[in-house]
């Protein structure tokens, strides 16, 4: 089976989910999508085996393929994250995260001051100077992927564990922002001097300053996004 085929299965039948072409309750056989997508039966099957591990799908005996709600999704996975942040629910997706990461990143930066490792804060600090010069050279995609990793070390430096599993989530909604158009051409200067605030006062241990300069990081994340939620229904309301 070509991995390829089955990526494509998988993104094509989440996709669909995600976005309401294949609303809650909707029951589809395994052959009418073969067909739809041009593969296999067992394409189709292992496409389906991942959908049910997202919490999109459930196979009935019998019936087919039928699709869950969203509250059955596990909204905290990078894929369904991806989907969810280019689909129609764009807005309450990256409301949702950039809150999270409100409540939890400012946190983490102030646990690493407190336990990260030498090499740790050594190499928060190396990466938050490359994002500085990156960013002043308007190299968006480079600067993406020192942004992602920044975040990721303070996660992990943080010596939580289920804040360092939020790091595949993170990553999805810091590309999704960058495919949206929703970065500025160039950083703002001010938040790259916070990136470099937060990892010098993790490598000096010095725990408010950190929780500090990483919660400036994200209230400047909340102004530059928040007029793409304005408007939008919270769950239940």
């Amino acid at each position: 089976m070509s991995f390829s085929l089955h990526s494509r299965a998988v993104d094509d039948i989440g996709r669909r989910i995600v976005d309401g072409r294949l609303a809650p309750g909707t029951t589809v056989l395994a052959d009418q999508l073969a067909i739809e997508l041009g593969v296999g039966r067992s394409v189709i099957r292992e496409a389906v085996r991942v959908l049910q591990s997202l919490g999109l799908v459930t196979s009935v005996k019998r019936v087919g393929i039928r699709v869950l709600p969203e509250s059955a999704w596990n909204v905290f996975d990078p894929q369904v994250v991806a989907w969810r942040v280019t689909g129609p629910g764009q807005g309450a997706q990256l409301r949702s995260l950039t809150e999270l990461r409100t409540a939890v990143e400012p946190m983490a930066a102030e646990l690493a001051a407190q336990h990260a490792a030498d090499e740790q804060s050594a190499e928060l600090l190396g990466t938050a100077a490359r994002m500085r010069t990156i960013g002043r050279a308007g190299d968006l995609d480079a600067f993406l992927e020192l942004d992602i990793h920044f975040h990721s070390l303070v996660l992990r430096a943080s010596g939580n564990e289920m804040f360092t599993a939020m790091d595949g989530m993170i990553a999805a909604i810091l590309r999704g922002r960058t495919t949206l158009g929703l970065m500025p051409s160039r950083p703002h200067e001010e938040a790259l001097q916070w990136h470099v605030d937060v990892a010098d006062a993790v490598q000096g241990g010095r725990q408010d300053d950190a929780r500090t300069a990483m919660d400036r990081i994200m209230r400047r994340t909340v102004s530059e996004v928040e007029h793409i939620w304005k408007g939008v229904p919270r769950p239940g309301h």
